[in-house]
């Protein structure tokens, strides 16, 4: 028996399991009826809107097949070679192949077994007390882990996903006022554009999970202030999303805080600095890979472990610049950057110089002008983490997700004037 038809054996067939954009709702009692009815086949390659991958994804589940979302605007040669690789791969026990470019920018297939995303959903319900009654706004690409680990947890737990279309504001704003909505995921972005329309949180709201980019001490300033209940979290595709959670970060919380592994995830530090995870939710291993995952997944992420257990992500090793003989993080100058007033998000990136080694630059969503805040930051950076020249632009480059898309910051800086 698949975990999940033990889960929807024991929920409540009133409660309403799904519903999606297109209006479709699915209680949990009529999920329970559909397990092992569906077309069978091994692997069941998802595309479309979001509700055609909500559907898909239990669909997959409820059937025995391995489900494979494909994100949009993949390269023709490479989806064809991930699905071939992902159809020699699927199996009953494979719950799901997410597509991750990872920071290479080269795709890879993660293989997540059903024992790493039951392992996930269980121990993320025990520390986020999601149980039946409760609903889960999932405004996160279905795609990838992050918005569908939101839905296996919403199965297991007996509770409702209400899916959106992607991430609207005006959108999360209605729900959030006519649903009795507990829990929302948001990447930082989502979290400073609901802030700037003003949408408050409502009283059922019991946890915003905040994570897949860095939350600036500025952005969660005031969120704080508004009421939103913030907590920071942190994972990876290979660990099914979430690894580590803040629950309380309180008034003394410090960027990067991202909280205390979830019971029975241990994090380390390998020798250069970088996190190391261990988990019973870790991946099978990469497609076309040979050999099965090691008990202990490596990480580009730069970390410390404090004293009391909780782990601080100081930003990506393969992100460092040099700039001047001096080690610079970009992530580091933007955290900066985020309390230059009316500056709403900054990207920082180098760009190759004879002299420097690497220039620091920065492209920023705001309304000062170039020349005011390149004098800010004379003011309030040092001068060895000072961006050099400067870019506003109506949008920074984003990748599907919402976050950031740090590969794409030179190309707004070729030719360099």
């Amino acid at each position: 028996m698949l975990p999940i038809h033990a889960w929807l054996r024991r929920a409540d067939p009133r409660t309403a399991a799904l519903i999606l954009p297109d209006a479709t709702q699915w209680s949990c009692g009529e999920l329970a009826v559909m397990a092992g009815h569906g077309q069978r086949r091994s692997l069941q390659v998802l595309e479309g809107d979001t509700s055609q991958l909500a559907r898909g994804l239990v669909a997959a589940a409820l059937n025995g097949a391995t489900a494979l979302p494909v994100p949009p605007g993949f390269d023709p040669a490479q989806r064809q070679a991930l699905l071939d690789l992902a159809a020699a791969a699927a199996r009953p026990a494979l719950a799901l192949i997410i597509a991750t470019s990872g920071s290479s920018g080269v795709p890879k297939g993660v293989c997540l077994p059903w024992r790493a995303v039951a392992a996930a959903s269980r121990m993320s319900l025990r520390v986020l007390d999601f149980k039946a009654g409760d609903a889960w706004l999932v405004c996160l690409p279905l795609h990838h882990i992050g918005g569908a680990m939101i839905l296996y947890r919403c199965l297991r737990a007996g509770a409702t996903a209400v899916v959106h279309e992607g991430f609207d504001t005006a959108a999360v704003g209605r729900d959030l006022a006519r649903r009795r909505i507990t829990h929302l995921s948001l990447v930082p972005p989502m979290l400073a554009r609901l802030l700037d329309a003003a949408v408050p949180p409502t009283p059922t709201l019991r946890c915003v999970l905040v994570g897949g980019a860095a939350l600036t001490q500025a952005l969660y300033a005031r969120a704080v202030a508004a009421g939103w209940p913030v907590c920071p979290t942190y994972g990876m595709t290979e660990t099914c999303a979430q690894a580590t959670v803040n629950l309380r970060p309180g008034a003394d919380w410090q960027e990067g805080d991202v909280g205390r592994p979830l019971p029975g995830v241990r994090c380390t530090l390998a020798e250069d600095g970088t996190v190391k995870i261990a988990t019973p939710a870790r991946m099978r291993g990469y497609l076309g890979a040979t050999g099965q995952s090691h008990e202990w997944i490596a990480t580009q992420d730069l970390g410390r472990i404090e004293a009391d257990g909780r782990v601080r992500i100081l930003g990506r090793a393969d992100e460092m610049l040099i700039s001047a003989g001096v080690n610079v993080h970009p992530l580091e100058v933007e955290s900066r950057l985020a309390a230059c007033p009316g500056l709403r998000e900054a990207g920082v990136t180098g760009i190759a110089d004879p002299v420097w080694g690497d220039v620091i630059v920065c492209a920023y969503e705001g309304e000062p002008v170039e020349e005011a805040v390149a004098d800010w930051c004379r003011e309030h950076l040092p001068s060895s983490r000072r961006p050099r020249r400067f870019l506003r632009v109506v949008r920074l480059p984003r990748t599907t997700s919402g976050k950031l898309d740090r590969r794409a910051l030179p190309a707004l800086w070729s030719p360099l004037p």
